[in-house]
């Protein structure tokens, strides 16, 4: 695990433990010579993790459309800023650069960044591991979701699993290094039937 690609709000949001929870793992990648790969922001807790590693000797890879970087939010202190033409390009080149991915809160863009990892892992495109930082609860509405959808039969249990959740830093840092990804299909068909009920 040499790079994690976090996925979190350009806001800093309404609660103290966001801006906490992002210094706290900031800090805690650069102690463990883990290098932070993310959106490149300045802002929100983008620029807040960004800034806790720097601060503890880490190393930090921005990856920001120019379009966000005329508008003048680009980070202008990290180890590495690359500027790319669209976000589309964005997102494949944190793929490209990251061993695992981690959502902390944040709004419409962090939610269809993280789900779209989970759906390369799910058909097979991907086998980095993916972990939600769920500081105070801010992730159980979309976790009971993800459980409805393995009830009413959208999500095989297996895929389901092989997801972590949490608010224990360490913890979550210990389980994608010894990650192993699941094996379980997409396709929930009639072979499935008796391991389902």
């Amino acid at each position: 695990m040499r790079s994690i690609c976090v996925y979190c709000g350009s806001n800093s949001g309404a609660r103290p433990a966001y801006i906490e929870q992002a210094v706290a793992l900031g800090t805690r990648m650069a102690r463990d010579g883990i290098r932070l790969v993310y959106g490149g922001g300045n802002i929100g807790l983008m620029g807040t993790i960004a800034d806790a590693v720097l601060a503890a000797g880490g190393e930090v890879t921005g990856i920001i459309p120019k379009q966000l970087v005329d508008m003048e939010v680009a980070h202008r202190g990290l180890t590495e800023l690359e500027v790319v033409g669209s976000m589309h390009e964005r997102k494949l080149r944190m793929f490209d650069l990251a061993d695992g991915f981690v959502a902390m809160p944040g709004g419409f863009g962090t939610l269809e960044e993280v789900v779209e990892m989970l759906t390369w892992r799910q058909l097979g495109i991907s086998d980095k591991p993916c972990a939600f930082l769920d500081v105070e609860g801010y992730y159980q509405p979309l976790i009971a979701m993800m459980d409805r959808m393995v009830e009413e039969r959208f999500l095989h249990p297996g895929q389901r699993a092989d997801l972590w959740t949490g608010q224990d830093i360490e913890a979550m840092l210990g389980w994608m290094k010894t990650y192993e990804p699941a094996h379980a299909t997409k396709w929930l068909s009639e072979k499935h039937s008796r391991e389902l009920r």
